[in-house]
Parts: C-alpha cells; sequence; structure tokens
C-alpha cells in the first residue's frame, strides 16, 4: 500500500492515522520463504512537524512460519515490532543518505508501507530461530530428535572436522 506525505505535509500540524492490513503472503530472507500465518493489523501514523519534515511511527505483529535451527521442526515466529523515524524533506537524498537515513521505502513523497514493515521485520528476526531456547537438535549419528529423549547413540567421537582443534589442544598439554 502506497500513503501520500505531501497531502499530510499541506496541513500545518497535520496528523495522517490509519490502521493499514499487511499484504504480503511470506517474506523471504537469506534465500529462505517464510509464509506468514498471522497478520496483526499495522497502525501507521505520520504527523507534519512544520518546515517539510515529518515524524512516522509504525507499530504491529507478524508471525512467520519457519523451521527450527536445530531439530528442523515446524515453529512460530513471532515478530512484533515497533518504530519511530523523522524525514526531513528539505534535505536532499544525498544528504539524508550521509546522515544514514536509510529510507529505502519512501520515493519522492510516496511512501511504501509493506517496504516499511518488511524492513522492520527483517530488524526483528531472529539471528537464530529455535523451537525452544534448550533445545537439544537432532543426533549426529541416526537424524532422532533428541528433544523427544535419548536415541542411544555413542555420540562421544570428536568430528573428524575438529581434529586439527584436538592436535592444537594435545599439543599445548605436552607444552605445561
Amino acid at each position: 500500500m502506497t500513503v501520500s506525505l505531501s497531502e499530510v505535509m499541506q496541513v500545518a500540524n497535520g496528523v495522517y492515522s490509519k490502521e493499514i492490513s499487511f499484504e504480503p503472503e511470506e517474506f523471504c530472507y537469506a534465500g529462505e520463504r517464510y509464509p506468514i500465518s498471522e497478520k496483526k493489523p499495522v497502525q501507521l501514523t505520520i504527523t507534519n512537524l512544520g518546515g517539510r519534515k515529518i515524524k512516522m511511527e509504525l507499530s504491529g505483529e507478524v508471525v512467520l512460519s519457519g523451521t527450527c535451527d536445530r531439530c528442523l521442526r515446524e515453529v512460530a515466529i513471532q515478530i512484533p515490532f515497533s518504530t519511530e523515524r523523522e524525514v526531513d524533506f528539505s534535505k536532499s537524498n544525498e544528504e539524508r543518505a550521509a546522515d544514514l537515513d536509510e529510507t529505502s521505502f519512501i520515493n519522492g513523497y510516496d511512501l511504501d508501507v509493506d517496504a516499511f514493515v518488511c524492513e522492520e521485520i527483517l530488524l526483528g528476526f531472529p539471528m537464530k530461530v529455535l523451537c525452544q531456547e534448550d533445545c537439544k537438535g537432532i543426533c549426529k549419528v541416526c537424524g532422532a530428535n533428541l528433544n523427544e529423549g535419548e536415541c542411544g547413540c555413542d555420540r562421544t567421537e570428536l568430528d573428524p572436522r575438529m581434529s586439527v582443534i584436538r592436535d592444537i589442544f594435545n599439543n599445548f598439554k605436552e607444552m605445561f
């Protein structure tokens, strides 16, 4: 959805407040597609501060469907967002970029609300998607989900890729 910022800027101390539905059905991040399973309406408020400045406030919440990074179980990723940004239209695009004002969702005087929401989802996306904080993952031998119980496999053998580090520790022990 696109909102015209010029209409808000024409009215002194003008305020535009609206509840907007977020339209995309999925969110793409790092080559993965995350279907949006639940969308709550997004609250958008735009205030004319005068002098060609506006303040944008955005809040809402989305729930994405994904898989746990450790055990591959289906998990709901809840991402609430709330932000407030000021944009000074008296500055040129180059000046705003120099001030690190990353407003890729504003084109001229048009605000792309979906792009604004996507940027906030990206900022709130977890570094690691987990089904629970203490997820045990899957067995490297048989692939069983260790959250459901022990599988009985012998997992004490060191991963061959770690053998170089084991040799460093052994050499360090011999020195002392």
